[in-house]
C-alpha cells in the first residue's frame, strides 16, 4: 500500500472506529444503499427505485442524504414529498432529482442521518403506533457507521468493479474490498444481459466478492434507459435516438457508461464532452456545448437527468433531450430487501 493510501486508511478507520462506537438506532426501520468506490455505481436511480417499491409494498418511505456538496447545513427538508424546497445548490444535484422523481416521499438532508431521521420524526409527527409502516432509506449510507441499519446494500459496477484497486487519494476505493463482509446485500449493476449468478465459477470479480462477502445475498441490475424528454416536456421512448447524430454532454462519476448508453440506443454520437462529477455548470459552458454540438453537426444534445437539474435554467436550446433511466434488478431482490 502507498505511503498516501496508508494515511488515507488511517484517517478513515480512526473514523469508522469512533463513529461505530457511538452508533445510535432509529425507531424505524432503516435500509442503508452505498457503494465502497466514488461514485459511477448508480445509487441515485437504485434508491428511487428502493423507495418506490415501499410504496407500492404499503411503507411510508423518508430519505436520509448527505447531500454531496450542497450548501445547506441541515437538517432540514429537501421536500416534504411535493415540490423540491431547496436549490440545487442547497441540496445538491441528487437529492432535487430524487425529489422531481419521487412524490409523496420525503426527503431530509443532514450530515448526520441519526439527527436527520430524528429531525424527521419530529418535523413529520411520526407516532410511535406508525414506526413499523416507516422506512428510513440512507442514500450513499454505507461509510456512514453512525447509525444502525437493518439492511446493508452495497453496488459494485459490474464493468469496473473496484476502479484500479487504489484506495483515495491515489485510486477511486473509498475503503478497501474487504469491506465487503459487512453488506447484506450485494448488487452488481450495467450487468448487462446475459450475466447469471452461474457465472461466479470462472468470473474473477465474483469470486472476490465470494471471498470476502460469503453471507451475502447477491444480485444483478441493470440502469435501463426508459424515455427520452425534450425541452417542451414531451416523452418520446427511449429508442427514439436510434439514428440520430447527437452531441452528449454529463458531469457524472462514470461519462463512460452514458456515452455507451447512447451508443447503445443506436445513437450516433459525434461528440461528447464529460465535465467532473457534481461540477455546477455556469452559461459559459451551455454556450460552448452549443458551439461545439453546432461545430459537430449535431441535431440533438444529450444529457443525464441528473445534468438538467443543474443545467435546465441556464438558456438550453430547445433541441436538448434526457434520457431517462431507471433501475432494475433481477427478481427476488426487493423481496430480500425488505424481508
Amino acid at each position: 500500500m502507498h505511503l498516501l493510501e496508508s494515511l488515507y486508511y488511517l484517517g478513515f478507520s480512526a473514523r469508522q472506529y469512533y463513529s461505530l462506537m457511538r452508533q445510535k438506532r432509529l425507531p424505524c426501520r432503516v435500509i442503508s444503499i452505498g457503494n465502497i468506490t466514488v461514485g459511477g455505481t448508480g445509487k441515485t436511480p437504485a434508491t428511487i427505485a428502493v423507495a418506490e417499491e415501499a410504496q407500492r409494498r404499503g411503507l411510508k418511505p423518508v430519505i436520509l442524504t448527505r447531500g454531496y456538496k450542497g450548501r445547506a447545513k441541515g437538517p432540514c427538508f429537501v421536500t416534504k414529498g411535493e415540490a423540491p424546497l431547496l436549490s440545487v445548490r442547497d441540496a445538491g444535484d441528487e437529492p432535487v432529482l430524487m425529489s422531481e422523481r419521487l412524490k409523496g416521499v420525503p426527503i431530509i438532508k443532514g450530515s448526520s442521518r441519526f439527527e436527520a431521521g430524528m429531525f424527521a420524526l419530529r418535523k413529520l409527527q411520526i407516532r410511535e403506533a406508525e414506526f413499523k409502516s416507516y422506512v428510513f432509506i440512507l442514500d450513499d449510507g454505507f461509510q456512514h457507521r453512525g447509525l444502525y441499519r437493518d439492511r446493508d446494500i452495497v453496488l459494485i459496477d459490474y464493468q469496473n468493479p473496484f476502479a484500479d484497486n487504489l484506495l483515495l487519494p491515489l485510486g477511486r476505493l473509498r475503503e478497501p474490498v474487504k469491506s465487503l463482509r459487512r453488506t447484506d446485500v450485494i448488487v452488481m449493476t450495467r450487468a448487462g444481459g446475459n450475466i447469471s449468478r452461474d457465472d461466479g465459477a470462472n468470473n474473477e470479480v465474483l469470486k472476490v466478492i465470494r471471498h470476502y462477502s460469503p453471507q451475502s445475498a447477491l444480485f444483478f441490475a441493470n440502469h435501463t434507459p426508459v424515455s427520452c424528454v425534450l425541452r417542451s416536456g414531451e416523452g418520446k421512448p427511449a429508442g427514439w435516438l436510434t439514428g440520430k447524430k447527437v452531441f452528449g454532454f454529463c458531469a457524472i462519476a462514470s461519462p463512460d457508461a452514458f456515452r455507451r448508453t447512447l451508443a447503445e440506443l443506436g445513437a450516433s454520437v459525434c461528440g461528447f464532452r464529460a465535465f467532473n462529477d457534481h461540477y455546477q455548470y455556469i452559461r459559459q459552458d451551455i454556450s460552448a456545448l452549443i458551439e461545439a454540438a453546432e461545430q459537430f453537426g449535431a441535431e440533438w444534445i444529450v444529457t443525464t437527468e441528473k445534468d438538467i437539474i443543474k443545467a435546465g435554467s441556464l438558456d438550453l436550446p430547445d433541441n436538448v433531450a434526457v434520457v431517462r433511466i431507471i433501475f432494475e434488478a433481477e427478481e427476488g431482490f426487493f423481496d430480500k430487501v425488505f424481508s
